[in-house]
């Protein structure tokens, strides 16, 4: 297609009003820590800040954001019309294949102020590799490090993101709905997840940041397992887990099944877990904090007896996501000793679940929005075990 057919902001998921807005916050958290200018790098937060979206990301991409001027983007010429497409920005620095981003990278950040600003960058991302790291610093000097800045602003949501995520967990209740109904004895787990992720995307699901989580028999007492050609056999476990996007934004749901009747161990761990997911929902409101939400749950499983069985997280902030994950580990996390205070547009998936590891995995779980008077769950599937 020729390039003249591109407009500028065609795809944008936002306004370009919004996407301001959010430069000039991450700005204003810039000026604060006294750092003249950041380097982006995680694809989650340059989408944030600017609207882009590629799969291509595993090429470098940077986004240099100063405190004063006009934000500039380095990106593979492959890569800059999908650029024009998704987002406002005017100042692209364009590479070709061969040349060497870091030196592009270098020289954007030197023109964009003096001699001596501070430069900081994101030293968490996933994207950004030890030697690339290495020789910014050679170059620039010192980095300071930028990891939470743009994070801290994702983690209240707007209203149009959260409609967004409402947008993708109707699309998961669509995928779920499917994936429940393909259970049978003799389906495989292919069988499983080929319906979920056809009904989800008929729905309107774009690609997600991970794969569905579908396991059968004994295969379900593995965590994070995911199909394998397995036949389902009668009196055995299912365990689905899947995602869905809407515009880069992410709901997760959590379902478990039985072929005929499960054991009492399997039953008493399923209440539980759907006991564990009620107290987070009547912890999860404004003025608590992700702590306390973890320790409600907490709580439920200790009295049940399984504390051995649950050693891990409550929660976990959803919203933006790109490969390798569906959520925002980088966010928040409903976990001890994580005393941020919940707060209106705050978005967090729940999965309270139980195992007897090798043998079998029981659980449940919401997308769920902060909201003024407490919260509001996103998905409609019903939570019960499901018995075949």
């Amino acid at each position: 297609m020729n390039a003249s057919f591109v407009k500028q902001g065609q795809e944008a998921a936002f306004s370009k009003e919004e996407l301001a807005s959010r430069v000039e916050a991450a700005r204003r958290s810039l000026s604060a820590k006294n750092i003249d200018v950041m380097i982006v790098t995680g694809p989650e937060n340059i989408f944030y800040l600017t609207g882009q979206q590629t799969p291509g990301y595993y090429t470098f991409q940077a986004l240099v954001l100063p405190v004063e001027g006009e934000p500039r983007f380095v990106v593979r010429r492959l890569e800059s019309q999908n650029c024009i497409a998704n987002t406002y920005l005017e100042n692209l620095e364009v590479y070709d294949d061969g040349i060497d981003p870091l030196d592009l990278l270098v020289g954007v950040v030197a023109k964009t102020g003096g001699a001596n600003q501070r430069v900081a960058i994101d030293k968490r991302g996933w994207f950004l590799p030890i030697t690339a790291f290495e020789k910014l610093q050679e170059k620039l000097g010192v980095l300071a490090d930028g990891a939470g800045i743009v994070e801290s602003l994702r983690a209240v949501k707007s209203p149009s993101e959260v409609e967004k995520i409402s947008r993708a967990a109707s699309y998961v209740d669509a995928g779920m709905a499917a994936g429940l109904a393909a259970i049978r004895e003799g389906a495989s787990e292919n069988d499983l997840v080929a319906a979920m992720m056809e009904s989800a995307i008929r729905a309107g699901s774009e690609y997600v940041g991970m794969e569905p989580l579908v396991s059968s028999g004994r295969r379900t007492g593995v965590p994070h397992g995911t199909w394998k050609r397995r036949k389902i056999q009668g009196g055995e476990p299912v365990f689905l887990e899947m995602a869905a996007c809407h515009d880069r934004y992410h709901a997760v749901l959590m379902r478990s099944a039985w072929m005929g009747q499960p054991n009492d161990v399997a039953r008493r761990m399923m209440d539980a877990c759907l006991e564990g997911l009620d107290a987070a929902l009547a912890t999860l409101k404004p003025g608590n904090t992700c702590e306390q939400v973890h320790q409600a749950v907490q709580a439920v499983i200790d009295k049940a007896g399984y504390t051995e069985n649950y050693r891990k997280r409550s929660g976990y902030s959803v919203g933006i996501s790109f490969a390798p994950d569906w959520g925002e580990w980088q966010v928040a996390s409903l976990y001890d000793g994580i005393k941020r205070e919940l707060v209106p547009g705050m978005v967090f998936h729940i999965p309270p679940a139980l195992r007897i590891y090798g043998d079998f995995t029981v659980g449940v779980s919401e997308t769920v929005v902060v909201t003024e008077n407490g919260n509001r769950v996103l998905g409609k599937t019903a939570r019960d075990l499901a018995i075949y």
